[in-house]
């Protein structure tokens, strides 16, 4: 199959856990052909959740991209984690998504990550669906899960199924879009059609109705021939609904059961036929405020939206092509950092398995191996170019904690794993704290930073220890101090000579200058753990030469990082030079600094 833009299809699957997105995947891909048999969450086979972490917890903690063909479209599909933990790898799979697919168990209805999950949807501004999965599951209940969708989310929320006999021995859906009922074998897979019964018919068409309505609303010809005619044909219907869809006008609802592989087929049809390629959606905003237009015959670019590491393989580097089409062997600048890049390899992925490609093209999803010093949020461009794709925009965190090693001699090893953590997952935030003398873990939840420290224990073979990070305690002086100090040193060849007089005193915002001294100059230095330092220079007569001023600053500074109460740092003081000596030979900087 050749492959254009207009036959991409990109699809996220979002929802809160639990709600069967990598059950889900598994059976796309498996209707699809791409897999000869599903595998199961229960015995670590499904194509996504790949890694060992994923497999002994039984639920997603990375996005995974995967890709099926059906029809006539290449669908990429993105599974993604329902914690809020790990909402890093939601936010940046959804950069690269033109269709959302909001997973929601037909048991439990809207739940928190559903809610969280549409917020990024309304943020990106991309088209949504939602599949109500589980039917077969004894307490499911379509109906309730409807109303809240359409309670939580508004009225374009529009059923286009809805289940027969939902519960237990569930088989049957009506397709109010199609005005078909599908009726599943008991292992599931290509369903009989078979005509809508009289019981639910009346239903079947209010919706059919509603939908013929939304796709007329959002195309001139369409709704004059929904007037002339009161009806659109199914040509008609798929494209006034494609139009409708990729503007939000509509979040269309589908139900099945992932697990007995009921319902997926007809959504995979839907993705195909209705659902928007990445030619239908806006162009790419760039950093600049500029707009960058989806054109295969435009010079090659891409964005990185995620990176991983692999054992035996190093860093993967996973991205969208923005423009042109990028071959294998071509080389890029980086617009972020200006280094050169060759992609040696392209790829396209199942979960772990990746199969090279010789080009990708504008609208496509795939990844390479063994970039230099290109990062997720980088843009890769010609030479010639240098715009930047706008960058993902990650939350900042929401918990901490200190991180310590089992002994000095282990935290060169112990940053070095932190730091290739960081790089994967951009919500992690590795501080070393020189005022706090620890390493902050800044993450998204307890969960997120206790599967950082299974990481560090399990991949990188380092014990160790999460603890509270300490008080940042600070030093101040409270009352006026006149102070001199002489420095003197001689040991045979050029020595060192300085001798200072000061004045030191608390600081608060309007304080007058003392009216004692002349001050010559004043200085405010913002410290960079807070609070201000006053620097006033106030030497009469040559005393010190002016030169030194600078010098003399610094070291006080420097010894404001380690206050003598607590070894805190030192903040608000205002410090007055008004009187020292010094020698025409043995005088230099670095005595006055002392």
């Amino acid at each position: 199959m050749t492959i254009t833009s207009k036959n991409i299809r990109n699809v996220s699957l979002l929802g809160h856990s639990g709600s069967g997105k990598t059950t889900f995947a598994e059976t796309m891909l498996f209707e699809a052909g791409a897999i000869p048999r599903r595998g199961s969450i229960e015995n670590g086979s499904t194509v996504s959740d790949f890694t060992n972490i994923e497999k002994e917890r039984g639920n997603s903690i990375f996005s995974t991209l995967m890709h099926a063909h059906w029809k006539d479209s290449k669908i990429n599909i993105i599974d993604t984690p329902g914690l809020d933990d790990f909402v890093g790898e939601v936010i940046s799979a959804m950069k690269v998504s033109d269709t959302a697919i909001v997973m929601i168990n037909g048991s439990q209805g809207v739940e928190v990550s559903t809610e969280l999950v549409w917020e990024y949807i309304e943020s990106f501004k991309t088209p949504a669906m939602f599949v109500v999965n589980q039917m077969d599951h004894e307490k499911a209940d379509f109906d309730q899960s409807l109303e809240q969708l359409q309670s939580r989310f508004g009225k374009n929320v529009l059923p286009f199924q809805f289940p027969l006999n939902q519960g237990t021995g569930f088989n049957k859906i009506v397709d109010a879009l199609r005005m078909i009922m599908y009726v599943f074998p008991e292992d599931g897979g290509k369903p009989e059609k078979q005509p809508i019964p009289e019981s639910v018919m009346e239903r079947a068409q209010e919706m059919h109705n509603l939908l013929v309505e939304a796709a007329a609303e959002n195309e001139e010809g369409l709704m004059e021939k929904f007037f002339e005619e009161g009806t659109l044909n199914e040509s008609e219907l798929a494209e006034g609904l494609t139009i409708a869809l990729a503007k939000q006008q509509i979040f269309p609802v589908f139900c099945c059961s992932a697990t007995l592989n009921m319902g997926s087929g007809r959504i995979m049809g839907f993705i195909n036929d209705i659902a928007p390629s990445p030619a239908d959606r806006p162009a790419a905003l760039l950093e600049d405020g500029e707009e960058l237009p989806l054109d295969a015959d435009a010079s090659p670019s891409l964005f990185i939206f995620k990176t991983m590491s692999e054992p035996q393989v190093g860093m993967v580097s996973y991205f969208k092509v923005y423009s042109g089409k990028v071959k294998s062997g071509d080389d890029f600048v980086n617009s972020d950092n200006r280094s050169t890049e060759r992609l040696n390899q392209l790829f396209v992925s199942e979960g772990k398995i990746r199969t090279n490609v010789d080009e990708l093209i504008a609208g496509d999803i795939g990844a390479t191996v063994k970039l230099k010093n290109a990062h997720t949020n980088n843009t890769l461009v010609e030479k010639s170019l240098g715009f930047k794709i706008s960058k993902i925009e990650f939350p900042n965190s929401k918990i901490r904690c200190a991180v310590k090693p089992p002994g000095k001699n282990d935290m060169e090893k112990l940053m070095k794993a932190l730091h290739q953590i960081e790089e994967e997952d951009p919500t992690l935030h590795v501080e070393q704290s020189a005022a706090l003398k620890q390493t902050i873990l800044h993450g998204q939840g307890q969960l997120h930073l206790d599967l950082i420290k299974y990481r560090i224990e399990k991949v990188n073979n380092i014990n160790v220890e999460y603890e509270q990070p300490r008080i940042p305690y600070r030093e101040t002086i409270t009352k006026v101090a006149n102070e001199s100090y002489r420095h003197k040193k001689q040991s045979g060849g050029a020595g060192q000579f300085a001798e200072v007089h000061m004045r030191i005193e608390p600081y608060y915002e309007g304080m007058p200058k003392p009216t004692d001294l002349n001050v010559r100059n004043e200085e405010v230095e913002d410290l960079p753990w807070g609070g201000k330092l006053i620097f006033l220079w106030c030497i009469v007569g040559g005393t010190i030469d002016a030169k030194y001023s600078n010098a003399i600053k610094k070291g006080i500074m420097s010894k404001m990082e380690v206050g003598p109460l607590t070894g805190s740092t030192c903040q608000d003081i205002r410090v007055c030079i008004y009187d020292g000596k010094m020698h025409p030979v043995d005088s230099n900087d670095m005595a006055f600094m002392t």
